[in-house]
C-alpha cells in the first residue's frame, strides 16, 4: 500500500453521495472512504446496504469473543490513520480483569481490550479488493474500528467454507 493509498482528503463529497457510491458498490477501504465524506468509520458501515452488513448489540461482545475462539485461525486487524496492523491466529480466550477484556492464549493475538468502550458490533459481509470478505468490526464510542476480525482465506485465496458457516450462524443468531 502507498501513503496515498490511506490518506484521506479533507472531505471533497457529502455523506449521501457516500451511501449512494455503497449501495452501488460495497467495496472499498470504509476508513478512507469516511474520512473522505466526513463521517465516522461506524457512520459508514452503516451506509452499507443490509444485505451486506447487520449489527449485534454491543453487549455480546464476551459471547463473540468467546465463540470466536472455536473457529481456528483468523485474520485480526487493527486500523488507525497511522498503521494497518495484521495478525492472523486463532483468538484466543478472553476475560474480564482491570478494565480490560484480557485476551490470553497460545497465539500471536493477544492483549488487552477496553470493552466496555465498544458500541456496535457489525458483521459485514462484502466486497473488498474485488473479492468477498466476511468480517467481524467492533466500534468504539468514537465510531471508529476498534479492530476486525476476518475470517481467514484459503490456499487459493477462496474464504475458509467453516468459518463463512459460523460467520453466517452467529449473524443470524445475534445481528437478526
Amino acid at each position: 500500500m502507498t501513503d496515498t493509498a490511506l490518506a484521506a482528503p479533507a472531505p471533497a463529497a457529502s455523506p449521501d453521495q457516500l451511501a449512494a457510491q455503497l449501495a452501488q458498490n460495497p467495496d472499498g477501504i470504509l476508513e478512507v472512504l469516511a474520512r473522505q465524506h466526513g463521517v465516522s468509520t461506524l457512520e459508514a458501515t452503516r451506509m452499507l446496504p443490509a444485505a451486506n452488513c447487520t449489527f449485534a448489540p454491543a453487549d455480546t461482545f464476551a459471547d463473540v469473543m468467546g465463540e470466536l475462539t472455536s473457529w481456528g485461525p483468523m485474520q485480526f486487524i487493527v486500523h488507525t490513520p497511522s498503521i494497518v496492523l495484521e495478525c492472523q491466529g486463532p483468538v484466543p480466550p478472553g476475560e474480564f480483569g482491570r478494565g480490560y477484556f484480557n485476551l490470553h492464549g497460545d497465539s500471536p493475538i493477544g492483549g488487552h481490550i477496553k470493552a466496555d468502550r465498544c458500541t456496535a458490533i457489525a458483521f459485514v459481509r462484502r466486497p473488498f479488493m474485488g473479492r468477498e470478505s466476511c468480517s467481524i468490526q467492533f466500534f468504539d464510542q468514537d465510531g471508529e474500528a476498534m479492530f476486525k476480525i476476518f475470517v481467514r482465506r484459503m490456499p487459493d485465496r477462496s474464504m475458509d467454507p467453516e468459518q463463512v458457516e459460523k460467520f453466517e450462524a452467529m449473524r443470524v443468531r445475534l445481528a437478526g
